[in-house]
C-alpha cells in the first residue's frame, strides 16, 4: 500500500489508494492520516491484496503468513482487511509490529499492534509472542542484535520474531529505496559468530512462519 513499487491494479480499479499518476503513497506518514480521515476505500485496498495474492498464487508460491511494507496492515481498517484475506485464503498466521519505544511513534505503534493482536486472535490466528526489529530498522548492527536477543530472551514469550533487512551492499537495484538502511551491515551482523553463539546461549531454535502451525494461537517460531 505504500513504498516505490507501483500497484498491480491501474488507478481506475483502485482510485482512492493511488494519486493522479497513479503511484501509491510514499510511506505510511502519508497513508495513515489518509486511513484515518476515511479517505480510503478499504475495497480498493482488498482488490489490491487480493491481485498481489493471486500474483504469488500463479507463481506456485505458498503464502505461510501475511505481512506488508512499514506494517500497514495493522493500520484500522486495513487489520480487518488482512485478517479476512488470511481467513479466506487459509493463510495460518499473520507478521505482528511490536515496539519497546516510548518515542511517539513507538507508542502508536505498539497500540495497533496490541489491537491487531487481539483480533487476529480471536480470528484464529498465529503470530509471534514478541518481536523486536522494528525500533532498529536499517540499522540493526551487531551490539544491536545481541541486545534484542537478551531482551527477547528475558520475556516469557515462548516464540519470538527478531526483523531485519540484510542485503547486499553493492546491489544496483538497491538504489531504488532511498531508505538509508546499512542493508550490508545487518547481512554481517546477522551473519556474524557472536550472534549465532547467542542463539544458542539463550536457548532459541531458528525457524519460520511456516513452523507457527505447530505453534498454539497468539505464538509464532521465527
Amino acid at each position: 500500500m505504500v513504498g516505490e513499487d507501483p500497484p498491480l491494479l491501474t488507478a481506475r480499479e483502485i482510485p482512492t489508494l493511488v494519486n493522479a499518476r497513479g503511484y501509491l503513497p510514499a510511506s505510511w506518514r502519508q497513508l495513515l492520516p489518509r486511513v484515518a480521515a476515511r479517505r480510503i476505500d478499504l475495497a480498493d485496498v482488498e482488490r489490491e491484496w487480493t491481485a498481489q495474492l493471486d500474483a504469488i498464487a500463479a507463481e506456485g508460491l505458498e503464502v505461510d503468513h501475511l505481512d506488508s511494507h512499514q506494517h500497514v496492515h495493522v493500520f484500522p481498517g486495513l487489520c480487518d482487511v488482512a485478517i479476512r484475506l488470511a481467513n479466506a485464503r487459509a493463510i495460518p498466521a499473520v507478521r505482528l509490529t511490536r515496539s519497546a519505544s516510548d518515542a511517539p511513534v513507538g507508542r502508536v505503534m505498539r497500540c495497533l499492534g496490541n489491537r491487531f493482536a487481539d483480533r487476529a486472535r480471536a480470528a484464529g490466528l498465529r503470530f509471534p509472542a514478541d518481536a523486536a526489529g522494528l525500533d532498529e530498522a536499517g540499522r540493526l548492527d551487531e551490539p544491536s542484535v545481541l541486545a534484542a536477543l537478551a531482551r527477547l530472551a528475558g520475556t516469557d514469550a515462548a516464540v519470538v520474531e527478531l526483523s531485519g533487512h540484510p542485503g547486499n551492499a553493492v546491489d544496483p537495484d538497491r538504489y531504488r529505496y532511498a531508505w538509508d538502511y546499512r542493508w550490508g551491515a545487518e547481512l554481517d551482523a546477522l551473519c556474524s559468530p557472536a550472534v549465532r553463539a547467542a542463539v544458542d546461549r539463550h536457548g532459541f531454535t531458528l525457524g519460520t512462519y511456516r513452523d507457527l502451525g505447530r505453534s498454539a494461537v497468539g505464538a509464532g517460531a521465527t
